[in-house]
């Protein structure tokens, strides 16, 4: 039987690696795109295949998608996590600060989204994940977090675009919405905060793997974690 492949962005991350890893323990054939080689060691050795790429890079990005989707056959799952966060009112935020949070959540995202996309409506078949966000999803919940609301809202209508264009077809295009997410980063950010709430990296893993069988729900691309 041959093996699916899966491609993650951000894979040296908390949610990336725990993504990855859901996907190799079902034999699925994984890679895993880091920022650098030393992220390169936070991967599970002879289970995710690292690919050291910087998604900025919009020729580089979609020269790796055409380099996998032609050793493989196919590119059938992508787990796009890369991303990044920041702080500030409306106030403290300066079109600078706007830009950088839209080139961290929606650049590094559509370098590889548009190859990938392209390359499963080709196939026409596959399932691409977006990691969205509250803040991006409903504007109540960017009070604070002004770039980071606006860049990750981003994301919501590339994937309304992208469905639309897929119609017809079996490529599902979904974005994933967790709460906060329980990590090390977020608890010493957040030291008084009721941790039970969170959700893990493995929880959110383990929703979107779920999304990629038979008995999920297409249409349901808004996925609440």
């Amino acid at each position: 039987m041959v093996k699916q492949t899966v491609l993650v962005t951000g894979a040296s991350g908390n949610l990336g690696k725990a993504v990855a890893e859901a996907f190799a323990r079902h034999s699925y054939s994984v890679y895993g795109f880091v920022h650098n080689k030393q992220a390169n060691n936070s991967l599970p050795a002879n289970k995710v295949i690292p690919v050291e790429l910087d998604l900025l890079d919009e020729t580089a990005c979609i020269t790796w998608v055409q380099h996998i989707a032609n050793n493989n056959g196919s590119i059938d799952v992508a787990v796009l996590t890369a991303g990044g966060f920041a702080m500030g009112y409306i106030a403290d935020t300066n079109s600078k600060a706007i830009q950088q949070q839209i080139q961290l959540n929606f650049e590094t995202a559509y370098h590889m989204a548009r190859p990938i996309f392209l390359q499963m409506l080709q196939q026409k078949k596959g399932y691409l994940f977006f990691i969205g966000s509250k803040a991006g999803l409903d504007t109540r919940h960017a009070l604070g977090v002004t770039a980071y609301g606006l860049s990750k809202s981003l994301l919501f209508r590339l994937a309304e675009i992208m469905r639309a264009e897929a119609k017809g077809t079996q490529l599902v295009v979904k974005v994933i919405v967790p709460s906060i997410i329980d990590t090390p980063q977020n608890r010493a950010a957040m030291p008084q905060a009721d941790f039970a709430a969170w959700t893990t990296p493995e929880a959110i893993a383990r929703v979107i793997f779920e999304q990629t069988m038979p008995n999920a729900t297409p249409e349901e691309w808004v996925v609440m974690v």
